[in-house]
């Protein structure tokens, strides 16, 4: 199998929607930003961003009058905090709109502001007419694009500060970009077959169970209407990496791996390659060093399966995400 890897050059660019005060701009009610380093610095150097800010698209201008959740009966407001205003009807009607006028960006990921009434993506403040608020709800635009895309990776920015979070994140944006590259194309269930192998040691890390219930789907896929292969394999594929890697089954691949070794290492090497994999286990090292050492030995020896595996190289090894995992 030809190796499928980040470091081929992308036939469309990475997109990623954002609220627009993570990127430096002064958009927020006080006139304010929250510039985040590692969106701008960092994965900035890699996708694309589509920012948006819904308050000042919807023409609330800069500063402007904060606002918050209210609940009411069943439902939810969005008020002006001091005076009251209701703009909830305003809000919904353009969040609508904008997202829908997403689908045109072709989008990979979106990364929400935290806390906001608009834009947070859970744990959002609602406020009763007494008592404490609760931290239950979503922001009325977030609510809008989540439900139009569920398959679209989104997360906060806050999240992202924990490094097991945003390395989910990541993985789910760059394989989301492929995932999406391959449909839209002249795509076969060959082709789709070949996706799904080269993702067979990522879907394992995250939930072993997806990749054989999904590899049996695509064996039958020819039997299916196109739409709806595409549909359920897109849905089902994001929904098992959005479940976390855990340290237990990145062993286990690593375990897995290991067996395509067999006949190219000696004892001496094979011991280190293991007492690296069970200090991961213990969590002495990052995932980073036990597979660096698989990297080697996959180049060295040309093991064509592993070369042909995402799992080693599932996003830039500039972003440096395994160093903390």
């Amino acid at each position: 199998m030809e190796p499928m890897s980040d470091d081929r050059p992308q036939t469309t660019p990475i997109r990623v929607g954002i609220s627009a005060c993570l990127l430096g701009s002064e958009v927020r009610f006080d006139g304010g930003h929250k510039r985040d380093d590692f969106l701008t610095e960092t994965l900035g150097r890699f996708v694309e961003f589509v920012p948006v800010c819904p308050e000042v698209e919807l023409g609330l201008g800069v500063p402007r009058e904060s606002l918050r959740l209210v609940r009411e009966g069943d439902g939810v407001r969005m008020v002006g905090n001091k005076t009251g205003k209701d703009i909830t009807d305003q809000m919904c009607a353009f969040a609508e709109r904008r997202v829908r006028a997403l689908g045109a960006e072709r989008l990979s990921g979106y990364v929400l502001k935290k806390d906001s009434p608009s834009c947070g993506m859970e744990r959002v403040r609602v406020y009763a007419r007494s008592g404490m608020p609760a931290r239950d709800g979503v922001g009325m635009y977030a609510a809008a694009l989540m439900r139009r895309y569920p398959n679209l990776p989104v997360e906060e920015e806050g999240r992202l500060k924990d490094s097991i979070l945003r390395e989910n994140f990541i993985e789910r944006v760059f394989a989301y970009h492929r995932l999406q590259e391959l449909f839209d194309s002249r795509w076969t269930v060959g082709g789709l077959v070949a996706f799904h192998t080269a993702h067979k040691l990522i879907l394992m890390a995250h939930w072993p169970k997806a990749y054989a219930e999904l590899g049996r789907y695509v064996a039958g896929a020819k039997k299916t209407p196109r739409a709806e292969v595409r549909e359920i394999y897109e849905r089902e594929f994001m929904q098992a990496l959005k479940r976390i890697a855990t340290r237990a089954r990145h062993v286990n691949v690593m375990h897995h791996m290991l067996g395509y070794l067999r006949g190219h290492l000696d004892a001496a090497s094979r011991s280190e390659l293991l007492a690296l994999i069970e200090d991961y286990r213990a969590g002495l090292v990052p995932l980073v060093v036990p597979l660096t050492l698989f990297r080697h030995y996959v180049r060295k020896f040309d093991i064509a399966y592993l070369k042909g595996q995402l799992y080693l190289e599932p996003h830039p090894k500039e972003l440096m995400l395994r160093n903390h995992v």
